[in-house]
């Protein structure tokens, strides 16, 4: 169960775009951790074909997931083997770096600037206001753009991944659709992985299975499920105690859901195989299917088209022009009108009518949901070029059929967009020269 992004220490914390996923703020027990470290010779915890992981970077990365479990009041786990699933979490996202650069993927400046003045307005300040706490805490800012900067990368690179699937069907929808699941509640889930790599051997095969067993014989015994995900998980939550959060059986894996669906809170599964290795699942709550209802907006916008003319530099210097011109009390739709390259809505004052969340994608969806009826937003960038929002009003209407097909899609796609990076991020780790330099730990390639 692939999540497309969790909680990292401040030096890498950012709005990842696509995700959605706001990442924590400084906390001072890692940074005086982190600082603690930079005492001492910094050295080499990993090799990962072309780059290395330092010491202070694994320790800044722990002592974030310390503050982090110590903040949740769960259990903290040995620190070996924390340390081994920070480590192994740090080399994976290396290895999206590197590959999403050898594929040509760039990050520009002024996609930097876009995902902090976005970081910015979702912790309510400005983006000035923003630097001097991350450099209050002793972070260096050039840093932090460029770890915000790398991981814009990884997303564009998960999503590049996604958009090579292959276009969900009707017939699919239509199964979905036809669910008994349909309107069978949600369920909090939280998950474990011994996981397995392609074309293992019967040996591996039995070695994962006896550590999956233990870890279920483990959790009889009575240790804490986030603790034992923590520990031992191979997930990508493992670190967040292998939590999924709450999901309709649709949207899981059909193996998974058959062995959610008879379990109550707190009950947890067996061992199950699945082609990636063998799962735990624990159900920590479940919902009724509640009312369902859409959420519309009525917005209106001025775009400033990138073209061989407008570059992106320029193009970010006008709309910053036209937000002037628009704090300084000019009236929105006659901007629009004035300046505004969308020719489908330039002429009527930038008014996009009601429409239905992500409907314009999802950097729009995300500037829109962060305003209130009668804000305007800062200016920011899309695929399109620079655009500036007004939230105009909201409304709620009642699922239409199309609405329901639409989210039946959905469902199907993020369960298999799960799948297909994960399958791919395994092979990026089966394939790469990896050498851990950690006290006590066996180091090899992959």
């Amino acid at each position: 169960m692939y999540q497309s992004c969790r909680s990292w220490p401040v030096k890498a914390a950012v709005l990842l775009v696509t995700g959605a996923c706001l990442l924590a703020p400084v906390a001072s027990v890692a940074q005086q951790l982190y600082r603690d470290s930079n005492n001492s010779i910094d050295s080499i915890v990993a090799l990962v074909d072309e780059d290395v992981i330092l010491r202070s970077e694994l320790d800044l990365a722990v002592a974030g997931i310390v503050d982090r479990v110590r903040a949740s009041g769960e259990s903290m786990p040995p620190m070996h083997l924390l340390e081994g699933q920070v480590l192994e979490r740090l080399i994976i996202r290396e290895l999206q770096i590197q590959r999403a650069a050898q594929t040509g993927i760039r990050i520009s400046d002024a996609d930097i600037d876009q995902a902090l003045v976005t970081l910015a307005q979702q912790n309510g300040m400005t983006v000035q206001q923003m630097r001097q706490v991350i450099e209050g805490d002793g972070e260096d800012f050039s840093e932090f753009r460029q770890n915000i900067g790398e991981e814009l990368m990884t997303e564009r690179l998960r999503q590049r991944i996604v958009n090579g699937m292959e276009p969900i069907t009707d017939t699919e929808v239509d199964i979905l659709l036809a669910s008994e699941d349909l309107g069978g509640g949600e369920y909090n889930i939280s998950h474990i992985m011994v996981s397995l790599p392609d074309g293992s051997t019967p040996t591996q095969v039995a070695e994962a299975k006896a550590k999956a067993d233990d870890i279920y014989n483990r959790l009889v015994e009575g240790l804490d499920f986030a603790s034992a995900a923590i520990s031992y998980s191979d997930g990508q939550e493992a670190l967040e105690g292998g939590m999924v959060g709450w999901r309709d059986l649709n949207s899981v894996p059909a193996f998974f859901a058959d062995a959610v669906r008879p379990l109550s809170p707190p009950e947890f599964t067996q061992p199950i195989r699945s082609p990636a290795g063998f799962h735990i699942l624990k159900v920590n709550d479940f919902r009724e299917q509640r009312q369902v209802v859409i959420e519309e907006y009525n917005a209106r916008h001025i775009m400033v088209e990138i073209d061989a003319v407008m570059t992106p530099r320029l193009a970010m210097d006008t709309i910053t022009e036209i937000k002037r011109k628009l704090d300084d009390g000019e009236d929105f739709a006659e901007l629009a009108k004035e300046y505004s390259d969308d020719t489908s809505t330039a002429n009527i004052g930038g008014d996009m009518g009601w429409f239905q969340p992500q409907a314009y994608g999802e950097r729009v969806y995300q500037t829109l949901v962060a305003l209130r009826p009668g804000q305007t937003s800062e200016p920011f960038q899309t695929t399109s070029g620079w655009h500036i929002i007004e939230m105009m009003d909201t409304r709620e209407m009642d699922r239409t059929e199309e609405a329901i097909r639409a989210e039946a899609r959905d469902k199907i796609m993020r369960r298999k967009a799960e799948q297909e990076i994960e399958k791919v991020l395994r092979q990026f780790r089966d394939e790469a020269f990896v050498e851990i330099r950690l006290p006590g730990s066996s180091s090899g390639s992959g």
